[in-house]
């Protein structure tokens, strides 16, 4: 029984920046591949970044260069850092882990824009 639980969204301001958490609990200790994804209104869900556990990242062109993520790999916790935010970033954000044989998801946490 594994669950995952992100937190750090709230409202944010223009050209500022966040620090989204994601942790893993339960019979989970050997994911490969944790990611963020995002999902705006009437949007799809996509990539926002990705990392293995051996600290390989990924990015989306949009976020290149502006967000880190990073991850512990003892207490399978995943960090996603971002700055220079713009209205494009506003959206629910989604942590999951991938193991051998599965995929965890976490139920969102939210980003939104203070104009």
């Amino acid at each position: 029984q594994v669950q995952v639980v992100e937190s750090g969204g709230g409202l944010v301001q223009p050209g500022g920046s966040l620090r989204l958490s994601c942790a893993a609990s339960g019979r989970m200790f050997d994911f490969y591949y944790a990611s963020w994804h995002r999902q705006a209104p009437g949007k799809s869900r996509e990539l926002v970044a990705g990392i293995f556990s051996s600290g390989v990242t990924n990015y989306a062109d949009s976020v290149r260069g502006r967000s880190t993520i990073s991850r512990n790999l003892a207490t399978t916790t995943v960090t996603l850092e971002m700055n220079r935010l713009t209205p494009e970033d506003a959206a629910m954000y989604y942590c999951s882990f991938r193991t051998q044989d599965s995929e965890y998801w976490g139920q969102g946490t939210p980003v939104t824009f203070s104009s």
